[in-house]
């Protein structure tokens, strides 16, 4: 009963969750947005202290089920470890403390010395995000874009296509290999990478040593047949001692459902007692119960890409990412240095923009946090979604007044490369497309009125959505672009 209650339970919660990450119209936030925010990494980056306080005190009670049911990196390596259909494929090992303890010391020093990439490395949390929105969102779109052609032969507006492209090769990059070590480490021995790397797991495993509920031994009906060990993925029963390491059980509930003699139990009692024989099975419909409401409480809680045409007749040259000297964050981050601190990288905010406009920084310090660029679309004014879906305070909730109010940088003009300039046409896409009204046209000419007109900014009025640079016509380099500040202001 206890493996069952927790499989169901687990596959809600990840089905749900990753849900979240897959979905790009934004209107699945509303209703399992609190699954991300329950998270432990993001609770603890939010200073979310309710959350923090019932994940521990859940362990404190129950052990380690955060691991086994609201963790999605948990959760997906019992799925890969699944696929491997040899019986009785674990055997009991010691805790790997050489490494275990020195990778959370590494990713503490990182989080206080703000070594982003690191820091989001090792998150479970951040990990599987990166997984979900680099690789599961992709193959998710294009199954949606199949079903938008059938529909739209049959006359339906069911589904519509969206553009599939590679956000950043190096995440994805890092996001595969994740998952090919992911994928080796659960295949061999099942919770080797919650046991031995990681850092969410070392912390809760202090706690889950006093837990209240534990999975223990009555020795006097084991008859030593390693069952129980053979079946345990994180390889924590010694069945020849009868003992359990605590700090890295998950209570799935493998080696209960497996042992034959009723040795086996998830209790409050100590180890190592006694009880009159009988032949009655034991009676553990109370303890379920009592597991199966804890745990849902707490689970309450806590394409092809298209070539651009222009009209449909003229192909159009990309344009070239330009060179910002400050990187562009987006609106409710405060800061830069705001968004360093507390971004876990988990790409939820990447997997939610309906604009394209965010992607994960290649800067090696701040690695796949979330940064802003023009190429594929603007951050529109009344959009507050990646701030909506935020669970680790990096970028504050806003709404639509105090988005279009925040001035996160501001528009630059490239002389060079400017249409009006270099062709000998008149243009204006920028300021026609400005929704603060920051740019004005003028004479090229200020002696000839007639002549034709070039752009003009209001730095104060900009709020650096990127309208301009998106909409500019000049192909490689936009004549127009955005330079990020490092601290955001009200205009």
């Amino acid at each position: 009963m206890l493996k069952k209650i927790r499989t169901i339970l687990a596959a809600v919660v990840f089905t749900l969750i990753t849900l979240l990450f897959l979905d790009f119209t934004g209107t699945l936030h509303t209703w399992l947005g609190w699954l991300a925010k329950i998270q432990f990494l993001p609770a603890v980056m939010a200073l979310n202290v309710i959350v923090i306080v019932a994940l521990i005190a859940l362990t404190l009670v129950f052990g380690r089920i955060y691991c086994s049911v609201i963790c999605p990196l948990g959760i997906f390596q019992d799925l890969m470890a699944r696929l491997r259909r040899k019986k009785n494929k674990y055997n009991y090992s010691k805790e790997v403390k050489w490494l275990r303890y020195p990778v959370l010391a590494l990713f503490v020093v990182a989080a206080l010395a703000g070594v982003g990439s690191l820091f989001q490395l090792l998150a479970p949390y951040s990990s599987y995000g990166r997984i979900a929105t680099m690789i599961f969102q992709p193959l998710w779109i294009m199954g949606n874009n199949i079903l938008a052609t059938i529909a739209e032969r049959a006359d339906s507006y069911a589904f519509y296509s969206v553009d599939v492209w590679m956000r950043s090769l190096p995440v994805f990059i890092i996001a595969a290999v994740t998952l090919v070590i992911l994928f080796i480490l659960a295949w061999r021995g099942g919770r080797t990478y919650c046991n031995t790397i990681c850092p969410v797991g070392t912390v809760l495993s202090f706690f889950a040593r006093f837990s209240w509920l534990k999975v223990r031994f009555d020795a006097d009906k084991c008859k030593n047949c390693s069952l129980c060990s053979k079946n345990c993925k994180a390889a924590c029963i010694d069945y020849k001692t009868h003992t359990v390491d605590y700090s890295r059980c998950v209570v799935c509930g493998n080696c209960i459902d497996k042992c034959k003699f009723g040795a086996l139990s998830y209790s409050s009692r100590p180890d190592h007692i006694s009880r009159p024989s009988s032949s009655s099975p034991v009676d553990t419909s109370k303890r379920s119960f009592l597991l199966a409401t804890a745990l849902a409480s707490t689970a309450a809680l806590a394409q092809k890409k298209e070539k651009l045409m222009d009209g449909g007749i003229a192909e159009l040259e990309e344009k070239v990412v330009p060179q910002r000297q400050t990187p562009l964050t987006p609106p409710g981050s405060l800061s830069f240095q705001n968004l360093a601190t507390h971004c876990t990288g988990c790409q939820l905010c990447i997997s939610e923009c309906p604009n394209h406009v965010l992607r994960p920084s290649t800067d090696l310090m701040h690695l796949m946090q979330p940064t802003m660029s023009y190429e594929r679309g603007y951050c529109r004014p009344e959009c507050t979604r990646c701030s909506d879906v935020c669970p680790a305070g990096a970028i504050k909730p806003l709404d639509e007044m105090e988005k279009s109010s925040i001035q996160i940088g501001h528009a630059v003009w490239i002389k060079k490369n400017c249409i009006p300039l270099t062709d000998g046409v008149s243009c204006g896409n920028c300021a026609r497309h400005c929704p603060t009204g920051a740019i004005q046209m003028v004479p090229s000419d200020p002696d000839d009125e007639e002549s034709l007109k070039i752009p003009v900014v209001n730095e104060n009025m900009c709020i650096g959505c990127g309208a301009c640079e998106y909409v500019c016509p000049s192909r490689p380099f936009s004549a127009i672009y955005v330079e990020g500040h490092e601290v955001h202001k009200m205009v």
